[in-house]
């Protein structure tokens, strides 16, 4: 749990019933079970998931689509020519999809990773063709283990610290995903100039493999085989407690802004997997909540200087599944937790020193980038970071903020380069781009907690 680079498990999972997991065996096992696909142009991609059509089918459905049987005369897919679209099956929860098969849940063996009783009930499935992709963002929550299952995919992953490089958005909004503005295969360098200087580190992963993602690394997915499956788990961090307050001001502010900017044009900036606007009174019930849960974790934990571990705790740490894709219709609900049935001892610091890596464990190392910049001067801002983390520090001298990026002073950077040609109207979403950017969201919720601990 120490690791904070992107690694490759090669030999973890060579006895996991999952691996079995073909479309073909999944369409067996689920019987015609309708599940909904997002659409989208080979052509246009990366694509926000607002920006797709969305079409539901049963998994003999995609097969006979993925096999090349155009054009169908019949069916869900039979508009979209298999050479110029892609179908993904996303975010599906397998505790939803083999409800009534539970005993499935044990072909995932999340545990042999040091997790006791993890396993396919708190893991999600991924089903895609050639070109699905999901939009280049960060997860707020937590850290990744993805486990490939069939076919290929190719991920683009950068680290926290070049946050400010990816210009981070919250429009679409929703809970727990910070996107990218940046379409990171075709960079627009003249409208994004500080891209230039990110650094990819890019995998492509077989089946078999498992990916290690670390809390708040960017990544944009791709599938590059004709049909692929992947497994993936999300691991909870103390870090998510601080991560709650941030994301429940986030949704508090976006919420009553652009509702109050036009109540009926939701499917512009709300995101498909979020289920509804959710009223001012629930979303401040849920920001009380987790500053609430922050603090007493803070009590319990005063006396611990360990590295980041898991908990099975009371409150909202406990959620096995990120909240953004599992909310309800009904309000009261989206504030309460899954439990977590699981509980790590913790692992000491001087255990982790050495990280052994070979030919089953390795790195995922960054690849060089040959990006000619299209637009916009380079400026060297090494002495502005240092003002500005000096004028941080004498606001917050006991506490860091829990934000995207590790440089707090990289704020400045972010809303001077924001732009690179002069705008003569500024509309809702670039005030929330500079309200909502997670480093002023961090620094909220840092004196949101000053101001209850007085």
């Amino acid at each position: 749990m120490t690791l904070q680079k992107p690694a490759v498990f090669s030999n973890m999972t060579f006895d996991w019933p999952v691996l079995h997991w073909n479309v073909t065996h999944l369409a067996s096992l689920l019987a015609g079970k309708k599940i909904l696909f997002r659409i989208g142009r080979k052509d246009t991609a990366p694509l926000f998931e607002t920006e797709c059509t969305y079409a539901e089918a049963t998994l003999d459905d995609f097969l006979a689509w993925s096999g090349g049987q155009q054009p169908c005369p019949s069916g869900p897919f039979r508009s979209y020519d298999l050479c110029k679209y892609w179908m993904y099956a996303d975010y599906k929860y397998i505790a939803r999809l083999f409800e009534d098969k539970p005993e499935h849940f044990q072909d995932i063996r999340w545990s042999d990773f040091g997790f006791p009783g993890r396993n396919g009930r708190e893991s999600t499935l991924w089903i895609g063709s050639t070109g699905a992709n999901t939009p280049c963002h960060l997860d707020s929550y937590g850290c990744n283990l993805v486990l490939q299952v069939q076919g290929r995919k190719r991920w683009h992953l950068y680290p926290p610290e070049d946050s400010r490089l990816l210009y981070p958005t919250r429009i679409p909004y929703e809970e727990s995903s910070v996107f990218s503005k940046v379409n990171v295969l075709n960079p627009n360098l003249r409208q994004y100039p500080l891209f230039k200087k990110a650094r990819a580190h890019v995998i492509t992963l077989d089946p078999g493999q498992v990916l290690l993602v670390p809390r708040h690394w960017w990544h944009y997915v791709e599938s590059t085989d004709p049909i692929t499956v992947s497994v993936n788990s999300w691991i909870e961090l103390d870090a998510d407690h601080e991560a709650r307050i941030e994301e429940a001001i986030t949704r508090m502010m976006i919420c009553a802004i652009k509702s109050a900017e036009n109540p009926s044009a939701t499917d512009s900036w709300l995101n498909p997997t979020e289920v509804e606007v959710t009223s001012h009174d629930t979303n401040l019930e849920y920001l009380n909540k987790a500053v609430s849960t922050y603090l007493e974790h803070q009590k319990t934990s005063t006396i611990k200087n360990q590295v980041p571990q898991i908990h099975s705790t009371d409150g909202i740490l406990q959620g096995s599944y990120k909240r953004r894709k599992v909310q309800s219709n009904t309000e009261s609900e989206c504030i309460k937790p899954k439990p977590c049935d699981f509980n790590v001892t913790a692992i000491e610091t001087e255990n982790l020193t050495t990280i052994p890596f070979g030919q089953s464990l390795f790195q995922v190392l960054p690849q060089s980038q040959e990006i000619c910049p299209t637009g916009g001067a380079e400026r060297d801002y090494k002495d502005l970071f240092s003002e500005s983390e000096r004028h941080f520090e004498k606001l917050h001298p006991a506490g860091k903020t829990s934000v995207t990026t590790s440089n707090s002073g990289a704020l400045v950077e972010d809303l001077e380069c924001m732009t690179t040609s002069p705008q003569t109207v500024l509309s809702t979403n670039d005030l929330l781009d500079c309200a909502l950017d997670p480093q002023v969201v961090g620094v909220i919720a840092r004196l949101l907690l000053e101001k209850v601990n007085v």
